[in-house]
């Protein structure tokens, strides 16, 4: 046919077939390991509360100190964003947000713990308190006022402490499945975590319990905590943590940062131990590299320094937090923990004004990403997941309302997650 090129080939197609047989276990390979993010709600937090402190109105206790912090040291929007340096723009909708938040739902991921913030207790006695979790939990997921994740942290696996850690576990998760089942929002932390063996031993307690209870191979799934040096630098100079995420056989969901042990770990001075410490940065970034493309989510550490005291104390305190949070949102670590109810106006605050300033740029190149327009950066597909992702994230944790992203992108919130899922959606 006229103006048509004449298509020309010199191999045979056995070729293209001995090729992909040649490659067929690399496929393999790679759609096991690197399956990509989950496409669920990650939270923006982690509030960890030490198991014998832990009640069933703790998070709504969390959520009404919150607020009495901002009533006492930043009643309206104007003097919230003179804190913080918001600008005008932001001042309002962030300030309206966060109140909100607090309100409606203070505490995103709530961990009962049982390990440093509870200490070593007689063994009745953690028994107790691990019953007695089990039962608030439930209690509270019946009663919808559960976060949309609570778990436990037990006690790592080292030899001092692992008959306690998993006698705790045992006692906590035989206890939910009596009181109706294992809620959906469940999350276990494993902390210090030093050898990629421990955490196949976890594993495999794991498969234990499921097969005892005949529970589906894989319901229960566990966090990482990045506490020690060798989690992240191995004898041999390879990184550990890319292996622990292998260990765990399908069941790590997450890795988090321990900010305190691991600084401390390398002989950092307490007054310097921080979140943006540069030994902080090697291991996060060690990570995040390790953990990309794996579908195993991150999350920073905390801050030791409390909004608490005078108005100035708590004002430092905040701008603080605020900084830290920002810092960690801007290196794509989306999630972090926090140590105390007056963390939570300055969290909302660091995610909310993150979502809301980028919003509209956001939108924009995603409309015509979609709307094959031109413009002044030329998208691709990775870049799209990436954008929609952002909407996503700012839409689940309130930041965004899902009118205003339809209004100015033109989708629907399916659209956005056929953007986001691995792979992505063709333009």
């Amino acid at each position: 046919m006229d103006g048509q090129e004449k298509i020309r080939t010199s191999l045979a197609d056995s070729v293209a077939e001995r090729v992909g047989a040649l490659l067929a276990p690399v496929d393999a390979a790679l759609a096991r390991r690197y399956p990509g993010d989950p496409g669920t709600r990650q939270p923006v937090h982690t509030v960890y509360v030490p198991a014998d402190a832990y009640a069933a109105d703790t998070p709504r206790a969390w959520g009404d100190h919150a607020l009495a912090a901002l009533d006492r040291h930043a009643p309206d929007a104007e003097s919230f964003a003179a804190v913080l340096g918001l600008s005008a723009e932001l001042a309002d909708p962030v300030y309206s947000r966060v109140r909100a938040k607090l309100e409606r739902e203070p505490v995103e991921d709530l961990r009962v713990d049982f390990e440093d913030g509870y200490g070593i207790r007689p063994s009745e006695e953690e028994d107790q308190a691990a019953a007695r979790a089990a039962r608030l939990v439930a209690e509270a997921y019946e009663k919808g006022t559960a976060p949309p994740y609570t778990g436990i942290r037990v006690k790592c696996l080292e030899a001092g402490v692992r008959e306690r850690g998993i006698r705790t576990l045992d006692v906590f998760l035989t206890g939910l499945l009596a009181a109706g089942g294992l809620p959906e929002g469940l999350v276990l932390t494993l902390p210090k975590v030093t050898y990629a063996e421990q955490v196949t031993a976890f594993a495999r307690l794991l498969d234990a319990f499921e097969e005892t209870h005949g529970l589906e191979r894989g319901r229960l799934g566990f966090e990482i905590q990045i506490e020690t040096s060798q989690a992240v630098l191995a004898a041999d100079g390879t990184a550990t943590v890319a292996r622990m995420i292998q260990a765990g056989e399908d069941r790590v969901t997450g890795l988090h940062y321990g900010t305190f042990d691991y600084s401390a770990a390398l002989g950092v001075s307490a007054a310097h131990q921080a979140p943006d410490h540069p030994a902080a940065d090697h291991a996060k970034a060690v990570m995040q590299v390790a953990a990309a493309g794996t579908g195993v989510r991150l999350s920073d550490g905390s801050t030791n320094v409390l909004p608490v005291g005078p108005a100035e104390q708590v004002h430092a305190a905040w701008r603080l937090h605020h900084g830290l949070v920002r810092r960690s949102l801007a290196r794509a670590y989306y999630q972090g923990w926090d140590m105390h109810p007056g963390h939570l106006p300055t969290r909302y605050a660091a995610v909310f004004a993150f979502y809301r300033e980028g919003f509209e740029r956001a939108a924009d190149r995603l409309a015509r990403y979609a709307a094959h327009a031109g413009g002044d950066v030329m998208d691709e597909p990775a870049t799209a997941r990436a954008l929609s992702g952002y909407l996503l994230r700012g839409l689940d944790c309130g930041a965004l309302d899902t009118a205003e992203v339809a209004a100015l992108t033109g989708l629907s919130r399916s659209d956005l997650e056929s953007y986001a899922a691995p792979g992505g959606r063709p333009a």
